[in-house]
């Protein structure tokens, strides 16, 4: 949808908007991709949902709470967004739809998460950060296909032990927690590639160099008083880390991004393997 559209979309009240959107949906998209992002939406048409050949929906920063039943009819979505909305919980019908790999539900206002969220037995992708989870949601452990967390900027003090089930998992954010100290039980988790830790509480790190998988440790802004000893080739992001690493803290985000395109490339070449 072009900038002009977009323009005269942004003063047309929501109700409108929304049946002025989906008025418009006339046949399934070629790339099978559906795009309502930035639209006002407080609620999703049931009409949205009658391309049941969606692989991609993007329903990011609108002012949805809910989602119509007929949702689940999508059974062959992969990626669902639904970012930057007003979810206070999760729809029933996104537990229900087989194929979904990836699920981005961050910024919202989730504090606990169904015991369906199991069902997604293919999800290999789960955001949740900026939401008012106060205790990590267990249901997350049950999701052993599982490859990517980001449990980022809640109110979390602890990990469960079970979530060393996850074998599948190589990438877990924690930044703007409360931990106070590095979960001990990551330190059993030796085939995490990236670990994020960064803007918690913690004094004293372990050492990790026993981790064999691991690739990129973030710190930083902790109240510690030692860095986390790693293993050869391991990057580090925060204090105490040594020159080399320094040049990775002024640029931090260009390490992660390194980091993350090697560890999506090694899931890559697995997943065609099998």
């Amino acid at each position: 949808m072009g900038n002009a559209v977009r323009g005269v979309i942004a003063f047309i009240p929501s109700e409108r908007c929304q049946r002025f959107l989906v008025g418009h949906l006339k046949e399934m998209p070629l790339d099978r991709t559906l795009d309502l992002s930035s639209h006002q939406l407080r609620r999703l048409p049931a009409a949205a949902c009658v391309f049941d050949e969606l692989v991609k929906l993007y329903l990011s920063d609108n002012n949805l709470s809910s989602l119509p039943a007929e949702l689940q009819g999508l059974r062959k979505l992969q990626l669902l967004a639904l970012d930057f909305n007003c979810f206070e919980e999760l729809p029933a019908a996104v537990c229900r739809l087989p194929q979904l790999s990836i699920l981005y539900l961050g910024n919202n206002k989730l504090h606990y998460l169904p015991k369906q969220l199991s069902e997604l037995r293919e999800l290999t992708t789960l955001w949740l950060e900026t939401n008012c989870f106060t205790d990590f949601p267990e249901v997350v452990c049950e999701l052993t296909n599982l490859k990517t967390l980001h449990l980022g900027y809640n109110q979390i003090r602890m990990l469960p032990n079970n979530i060393q089930q996850l074998e599948e998992l190589r990438s877990i954010w924690l930044a703007g927690n409360l931990l106070t100290e590095f979960p001990p039980v990551l330190l059993e988790m030796h085939f995490l590639a990236v670990i994020d830790v960064d803007r918690n509480r913690i004094r004293q790190f372990p050492s990790l160099s026993h981790m064999s998988g691991l690739k990129l440790i973030i710190y930083d802004h902790n109240p510690c008083i030692n860095a986390p000893t790693v293993g050869d080739g391991v990057r580090r992001v925060g204090r105490w880390a040594d020159s080399s690493d320094d040049d990775l803290e002024d640029n931090a985000t260009k390490a992660v991004s390194e980091i993350t395109e090697e560890v999506v490339d090694v899931q890559s070449e697995e997943k065609q393997s099998d």
